[in-house]
């Protein structure tokens, strides 16, 4: 059996970066959800926003250490497996990722020890700035890295000057054409992952009854939230599926399995598409709801797979189911939204089939985040750099498949350790509930149950 370097290459980039964007997934939302408990326990002074806060400041200090280590692996394949990438893009991609240093990771790592350990060591509003400042650089760091990731998909403002990019228009390559779509869309994904994290905790800890005043806050605060946002990523997934319409037309072929150039297109909800044969088998359509939703017209026409030369073209499989996840995930996630307005409503917000509900909905935001970055990526290929440089083009020149094997396997046991120690902690943490102490890294004597919060109406959050 032949090992491919490239294939292995792009296992093991695979396999980093999809249990790496777990963590942003997660702390980009839930250093803003911090922010937002300090602002209001500063406003309020209520004890309780400080305990909430110091709960989730311990999950969010794990979950970024976890971040960063399993973060520093990617720039280093760069060099071990992508040379040829790295030296024919680095003029353009090294002063992105920079950026992303400079103005974010240092910005995160200053302000976190000071909302760690200064609880009781600095003001109250030196506080509460420390915690804007550290979701401040979560924001910063998704804006360098999702304007990298833009940029080789829809690359602008260079010049190519002996087989190298060279920048030629700063702005044009930072705001490259899919950018702002790319970066609404993404941390809209990690704020309702987070939110959904909250609801599934909130839900543990009213279910559990010691701490079931602050789960009835948190379940309260993630549900409104939720309300918005879940509706407006709909909106924003839509406006950047017209932006790959037109600047990635492959990609949005693939995605929908469509083989031949039509207007007034059917909307395929499933289908078993068979590349060799040019076609789907078992197709499940819905009339011309596919150009509706594709272009907004009735008779909008959707570029098909056959006008691409096979080599050009992206697989289709992996795209077609991973985007249905995807937005299957989504739509479920607005009938939990509207069902537990309904639940409200009626008074049965704690009914105990729905606390359990909310509580398994926990991974939710994780799937679909991985599925809408398997979509972007798989659809992407054969190009690293899109329409410009393939990725067989893009592998180190030396690198053999036994070298790749052996740092892939090595990787994946290195990260299923983390990970599954992490998450013992994280699980801990959450089971510990958001108990009284000085900082977030100490501890506090457990607290009598509470069955209700004393003003917050009974049974309604």
């Amino acid at each position: 059996m032949t090992l491919d370097p490239v294939v292995l290459s792009r296992i093991q980039f695979a396999w980093v970066i999809a249990w790496h964007i777990l963590l942003p997934a997660f702390t980009v939302g839930l250093a803003s959800f911090i922010a937002v408990l300090e602002g209001i326990g500063f406003l309020t002074g209520r004890e309780i926003w400080q305990r909430i806060s110091t709960f989730w400041t311990r999950i969010f200090a794990v979950s970024f250490g976890m971040g960063v280590v399993s973060g520093v692996v990617m720039p280093f394949q760069f060099g071990t497996n992508w040379s040829r990438f790295s030296d024919i893009a680095a003029n353009v991609i090294s002063p992105l990722l920079s950026y992303e240093a400079l103005t974010a990771f240092f910005l995160e790592s200053a302000f976190l020890g000071v909302l760690l350990f200064g609880r009781k060591k600095v003001p109250a509003w030196a506080h509460l700035v420390a915690a804007v400042m550290v979701a401040g650089g979560t924001l910063f760091s998704s804006f360098w890295i999702l304007s990298t990731n833009s940029w080789m998909q829809t690359p602008a403002g260079f010049e190519i000057i002996d087989g190298r990019f060279f920048p030629k228009d700063w702005m044009a390559i930072i705001f490259n054409p899919s950018f702002p779509y790319r970066l609404l869309h993404t941390v809209a994904a990690f704020y309702v992952t987070t939110a959904f994290v909250v609801l599934s905790v909130g839900s543990y800890l009213v279910r559990g009854g010691q701490f079931a005043a602050e789960g009835r806050i948190m379940r309260l605060l993630a549900l409104g939230f939720l309300s918005l946002m879940v509706p407006l990523q709909m909106v924003l997934g839509d406006a950047h599926g017209l932006n790959t319409r037109d600047h990635q037309p492959a990609k949005l072929a693939a995605i929908e399995a469509r083989w031949e150039t039509e207007r007034r297109v059917p909307l395929t909800l499933f289908a078993i598409p068979d590349e060799a044969a040019e076609t789907n088998r078992y197709a499940i359509e819905i009339p011309l709801l596919g150009s509706l939703i594709l272009t907004h017209e009735w008779d909008g026409e959707i570029k098909g797979l056959k006008d691409f030369p096979r080599e050009d073209r992206p697989p289709v499989a992996v795209p077609f189911f991973a985007f249905r996840i995807m937005v299957g995930i989504g739509i479920l996630m607005l009938g939990i939204v509207a069902l537990g307005w309904v639940q409200w409503l009626r008074d049965r917000f704690e009914a105990p089939w729905f606390l359990r509900l909310c509580q398994y909905s926990v991974p939710l935001g994780f799937i679909a985040v991985l599925a809408g970055w398997t979509t972007t990526e798989v659809g992407r290929q054969p190009w690293t750099i899109y329409g410009l440089l393939r990725t067989a083009h893009s592998v180190t020149p030396s690198l053999t498949g036994a070298d790749v094997l052996i740092s892939l396997l090595a990787y994946a046991g290195t990260y299923l350790v983390m990970f599954s120690a992490g998450l013992l902690l994280l699980r801990r943490l959450v089971r510990k509930g958001p108990a009284p102490g000085t900082s977030p890294v100490e501890g506090g004597r457990p607290r009598q149950p509470v069955t209700a919060a004393p003003d917050m109406g009974g049974d309604r959050p």
